[in-house]
């Protein structure tokens, strides 16, 4: 008997949310990886599955499945048999090599931090609280963060990894020529003040942070050889005066925090600011139609995951904040990536 019935029309693919949906295994395969140090290893020689799982101390039973996932994944290459870094691999992945400090420790922080409290995103989602260190006790999120020496090491060098590229960008795609001094506000490991100063020599200039992250700092500005031009000044945004500078710059900042506090530290700035000082923000911005730029909205669900208040924002946004807070002429434009800078300028 013939079925009479048409044919059912042709079901959109489902692929993509399976890719999406199942996305964290190839995140964390490239994350454990990192952390037992297979490119590392790679790079001192390359080896096969046998001698590289041997150096690495991993069980037989995953270890020929985990380098040939990071085969396919492009994080690895073989070569009859033979397991060698990619050249991206090798010049971000390996510890003894200077790529690794600007990439890495963010993976780190990632694998050991943020993948844990990402589980409990659907939490954040339900409750409006953070899922983070401060969970479970009565403390703010930064206060247990910079409560931690180890963890505080590995959450100031993994904003330097985040940030870099967009540092070396500031360093140059701001007039810097009109002023001398600049300060770094929630400076970390101070890569945003080091960029800075060593593409502008006439400039000299202060990190601001809790004074925790001091030893951190002025190791970081001594390995850069800026001691003599780059200081530390220790401080509450909230509760302390703000340094004295013709630039105060907010690097990742904003987004840590709620609207109130947020427009707390514009109006802070704008007051400790000359006239013709100028203010600069930059972010993972999200676009003003919130629609195309996922990094930026991940970010802000990620600021929803591991503060008491923080979400991320638009350029247009944060320029009316800043015309609120007294800055005359604002201005939007994009560094690199995901990354953009907002500048207020007093008039």
């Amino acid at each position: 008997m013939k079925n009479t019935n048409p044919p059912p029309e042709s079901a959109p693919s489902a692929d993509r949310i399976l890719e999406t949906a199942l996305a964290f295994q190839a995140s964390k395969t490239l994350l454990s990886a990192v952390e037992v140090g297979v490119f590392t290893e790679l790079a001192r020689k390359p080896a096969d599955v046998h001698e590289l799982r041997e150096r690495l101390g991993l069980h037989p039973r995953g270890a020929r499945d985990f380098f040939d996932a990071l085969v396919a994944l492009g994080f690895l290459r073989r070569e009859d048999g033979v397991y060698h870094n990619t050249p991206e691999s090798e010049a971000h992945l390996d510890r003894a090599k200077p790529g690794y400090g600007h990439v890495a420790p963010m993976l780190e922080m990632a694998g050991s931090r943020l993948f844990g409290i990402w589980n409990r995103l659907s939490d954040a989602l339900r409750t409006g609280l953070s899922q983070d260190e401060s969970k479970d006790i009565d403390e703010d999120t930064y206060d247990a963060l910079y409560a931690d020496p180890d963890r505080l090491r590995t959450f100031l060098s993994s904003m330097t990894g985040i940030s870099h590229r967009a540092n070396l960008r500031i360093a140059r795609q701001v007039p810097w020529e009109d002023y001398t001094t600049m300060a770094d506000m929630g400076t970390a490991q101070g890569d945003l003040a080091v960029q800075v100063l060593l593409a502008n020599p006439r400039l000299s200039g202060t990190g601001f942070d809790l004074p925790q992250a001091e030893p951190v700092f002025t190791e970081y500005a001594e390995r850069h050889g800026l001691t003599d031009r780059l200081g530390f000044t220790g401080g509450d945004f909230f509760t302390d005066p703000f340094p004295r500078a013709d630039v105060l710059t907010f690097g990742h900042i904003l987004h840590n925090w709620d609207l109130e506090r947020k427009k707390v530290l514009l109006r802070k700035a704008w007051e400790a600011l000359p006239q013709g000082g100028a203010v600069v923000v930059y972010d993972t911005l999200i676009d003003d139609d919130r629609s195309e730029n996922a990094f930026a909205l991940l970010m802000s669900l990620n600021m929803l995951a591991v503060t008491d208040g923080g979400f991320g924002y638009t350029g247009h946004e944060c320029q009316e904040w800043m015309r609120e807070a007294g800055f005359d002429h604002t201005w939007t434009e994009h560094l690199v990536g995901p990354d953009s800078i907002v500048v207020g300028v007093k008039e």
